[in-house]
Protein backbone atom coordinates (compact mmCIF):
# COMPACT_ATOMS: atom_id res chain seq x y z
CA UNK A 1 0.00 0.00 0.00
CA UNK A 2 1.36 3.42 -0.94
CA UNK A 3 1.60 6.14 1.61
CA UNK A 4 -0.15 9.38 0.74
CA UNK A 5 3.01 11.43 1.21
CA UNK A 6 6.56 10.26 0.59
CA UNK A 7 9.93 11.82 1.32
CA UNK A 8 12.38 12.02 -1.54
CA UNK A 9 16.14 11.64 -1.05
CA UNK A 10 16.51 15.38 -0.35
CA UNK A 11 14.02 15.06 2.53
CA UNK A 12 11.22 16.95 0.79
CA UNK A 13 7.63 15.70 1.01
CA UNK A 14 5.65 15.05 -2.15
CA UNK A 15 2.25 13.60 -3.05
CA UNK A 16 2.05 10.17 -4.62
CA UNK A 17 0.01 9.63 -7.77
CA UNK A 18 -2.52 7.53 -5.83
CA UNK A 19 -3.23 10.43 -3.50
CA UNK A 20 -3.49 12.89 -6.39
CA UNK A 21 -6.06 10.66 -8.11
CA UNK A 22 -8.13 10.49 -4.92
CA UNK A 23 -8.09 14.30 -4.65
CA UNK A 24 -9.20 14.67 -8.27
CA UNK A 25 -12.08 12.20 -7.74
CA UNK A 26 -13.16 14.03 -4.58
CA UNK A 27 -13.11 17.39 -6.39
CA UNK A 28 -15.11 15.96 -9.32
CA UNK A 29 -17.63 14.45 -6.92
CA UNK A 30 -18.05 17.80 -5.14
CA UNK A 31 -18.48 19.57 -8.48
CA UNK A 32 -21.11 17.02 -9.55
CA UNK A 33 -22.95 17.41 -6.24
CA UNK A 34 -22.94 21.21 -6.61
CA UNK A 35 -24.16 20.92 -10.21
CA UNK A 36 -27.04 18.69 -9.08
CA UNK A 37 -28.07 21.16 -6.38
CA UNK A 38 -28.08 23.98 -8.94
CA UNK A 39 -30.04 21.87 -11.41
CA UNK A 40 -32.63 21.01 -8.75
CA UNK A 41 -32.85 24.70 -7.77
CA UNK A 42 -34.09 25.40 -11.29
CA UNK A 43 -35.88 22.21 -12.27
CA UNK A 44 -36.65 20.14 -9.16
CA UNK A 45 -39.64 19.74 -6.92
CA UNK A 46 -40.24 18.72 -3.32
CA UNK A 47 -43.85 17.65 -2.98
CA UNK A 48 -46.10 16.09 -0.38
CA UNK A 49 -49.25 14.63 -1.91
CA UNK A 50 -52.20 12.88 -0.31
CA UNK A 51 -54.56 10.07 -1.25
CA UNK A 52 -57.74 8.96 0.46
CA UNK A 53 -57.31 5.47 1.88
CA UNK A 54 -60.28 4.06 3.75
CA UNK A 55 -58.13 1.21 5.10
CA UNK A 56 -55.92 3.61 7.06
CA UNK A 57 -56.84 4.74 10.56
CA UNK A 58 -56.59 8.40 9.53
CA UNK A 59 -58.21 7.83 6.13
CA UNK A 60 -55.38 9.64 4.33
CA UNK A 61 -52.07 8.40 2.90
CA UNK A 62 -49.12 10.83 2.96
CA UNK A 63 -46.78 10.62 -0.03
CA UNK A 64 -43.61 12.74 0.02
CA UNK A 65 -41.58 12.82 -3.19
CA UNK A 66 -38.60 14.51 -4.78
CA UNK A 67 -38.71 14.83 -8.56
CA UNK A 68 -37.11 16.33 -11.65
CA UNK A 69 -38.75 16.51 -15.09
CA UNK A 70 -36.99 16.86 -18.42
CA UNK A 71 -37.70 16.57 -22.13
CA UNK A 72 -36.49 13.29 -23.67
CA UNK A 73 -33.45 15.07 -25.16
CA UNK A 74 -32.18 15.50 -21.57
CA UNK A 75 -32.93 11.98 -20.34
CA UNK A 76 -29.19 11.32 -19.83
CA UNK A 77 -29.07 14.09 -17.18
CA UNK A 78 -31.83 12.35 -15.21
CA UNK A 79 -30.00 9.04 -15.52
CA UNK A 80 -26.81 10.66 -14.20
CA UNK A 81 -28.67 12.14 -11.25
CA UNK A 82 -30.32 8.78 -10.51
CA UNK A 83 -26.86 7.17 -10.57
CA UNK A 84 -25.49 9.87 -8.28
CA UNK A 85 -28.18 9.34 -5.63
CA UNK A 86 -28.41 5.56 -6.20
CA UNK A 87 -32.15 5.52 -5.62
CA UNK A 88 -35.47 6.40 -7.22
CA UNK A 89 -36.76 5.70 -10.69
CA UNK A 90 -37.29 7.33 -14.06
CA UNK A 91 -40.60 7.13 -15.87
CA UNK A 92 -42.21 8.71 -18.91
CA UNK A 93 -45.15 11.01 -18.22
CA UNK A 94 -47.59 10.92 -21.14
CA UNK A 95 -49.49 13.91 -19.74
CA UNK A 96 -46.71 16.41 -20.45
CA UNK A 97 -44.43 14.22 -22.62
CA UNK A 98 -41.46 14.41 -20.26
CA UNK A 99 -39.32 12.00 -18.31
CA UNK A 100 -39.48 12.22 -14.53
CA UNK A 101 -36.89 11.15 -12.02
CA UNK A 102 -38.68 10.48 -8.72
CA UNK A 103 -37.70 9.36 -5.25
CA UNK A 104 -40.67 8.34 -3.07
CA UNK A 105 -39.16 5.99 -0.51
CA UNK A 106 -39.10 7.70 2.87
CA UNK A 107 -35.87 5.86 3.69
CA UNK A 108 -34.16 7.09 0.51
CA UNK A 109 -35.51 10.61 0.97
CA UNK A 110 -34.22 10.71 4.55
CA UNK A 111 -30.88 8.94 4.00
CA UNK A 112 -29.84 10.17 0.55
CA UNK A 113 -31.82 13.16 -0.76
CA UNK A 114 -32.19 15.26 2.40
CA UNK A 115 -28.53 14.89 3.52
CA UNK A 116 -27.38 16.01 0.06
CA UNK A 117 -29.33 19.28 0.26
CA UNK A 118 -28.30 19.84 3.88
CA UNK A 119 -24.66 19.57 2.78
CA UNK A 120 -25.00 21.59 -0.44
CA UNK A 121 -27.99 23.88 0.17
CA UNK A 122 -30.42 25.21 -2.39
CA UNK A 123 -30.13 28.96 -3.03
CA UNK A 124 -33.51 29.95 -4.45
CA UNK A 125 -36.97 30.11 -2.89
CA UNK A 126 -36.98 26.31 -3.29
CA UNK A 127 -34.86 26.20 -0.11
CA UNK A 128 -37.98 27.09 1.91
CA UNK A 129 -39.93 24.24 0.34
CA UNK A 130 -37.04 21.89 1.08
CA UNK A 131 -37.08 22.86 4.78
CA UNK A 132 -40.84 22.22 4.97
CA UNK A 133 -40.41 18.95 3.06
CA UNK A 134 -37.66 17.89 5.48
CA UNK A 135 -39.99 18.67 8.41
CA UNK A 136 -42.76 16.49 6.92
CA UNK A 137 -40.31 13.61 6.39
CA UNK A 138 -39.09 13.98 9.98
CA UNK A 139 -42.66 13.83 11.27
CA UNK A 140 -43.31 10.74 9.17
CA UNK A 141 -40.18 9.01 10.47
CA UNK A 142 -41.60 9.60 13.96
CA UNK A 143 -44.91 8.03 12.77
CA UNK A 144 -46.77 11.28 13.38
CA UNK A 145 -48.70 10.81 10.11
CA UNK A 146 -50.52 7.92 11.81
CA UNK A 147 -52.23 10.18 14.36
CA UNK A 148 -54.92 12.75 13.66
CA UNK A 149 -52.98 15.60 15.29
CA UNK A 150 -49.78 14.69 13.45
CA UNK A 151 -51.54 14.31 10.12
CA UNK A 152 -53.26 17.66 10.54
CA UNK A 153 -49.85 19.28 11.15
CA UNK A 154 -48.41 17.56 8.06
CA UNK A 155 -51.37 18.70 5.94
CA UNK A 156 -50.92 22.33 7.01
CA UNK A 157 -47.17 22.22 6.33
CA UNK A 158 -47.62 20.58 2.92
CA UNK A 159 -50.28 23.05 1.80
CA UNK A 160 -48.01 25.96 2.79
CA UNK A 161 -45.41 24.77 0.28
CA UNK A 162 -45.21 26.50 -3.09
CA UNK A 163 -46.64 23.73 -5.27
CA UNK A 164 -47.45 25.23 -8.64
CA UNK A 165 -49.50 22.28 -9.89
CA UNK A 166 -53.13 21.78 -9.03
CA UNK A 167 -53.82 19.62 -5.99
CA UNK A 168 -56.21 16.70 -6.16
CA UNK A 169 -57.89 17.65 -2.86
CA UNK A 170 -58.56 20.93 -1.11
CA UNK A 171 -56.97 21.32 2.31
CA UNK A 172 -60.40 21.89 3.88
CA UNK A 173 -61.69 18.58 2.47
CA UNK A 174 -58.74 16.63 3.87
CA UNK A 175 -59.03 18.34 7.26
CA UNK A 176 -62.69 17.25 7.41
CA UNK A 177 -61.60 13.63 6.96
CA UNK A 178 -58.96 13.94 9.69
CA UNK A 179 -61.21 15.65 12.24
CA UNK A 180 -64.26 13.41 11.83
Amino acid sequence: MKRPVTTDPKGESRWTSANTSALVRKKQSRETASYITGFVDGEGSFLVSFNRRSGLKTGIEVRPSFSLSQHKRNLSILQSIKNFFRCGGIRFDRHDQTYKYEVRSLGDLWNKIIPHFKTIPLKTSKAKDFELFKEVCSLMRANRHRSKAGLEKILRIAYSMNNIGARKYKLSDLLKIVTR
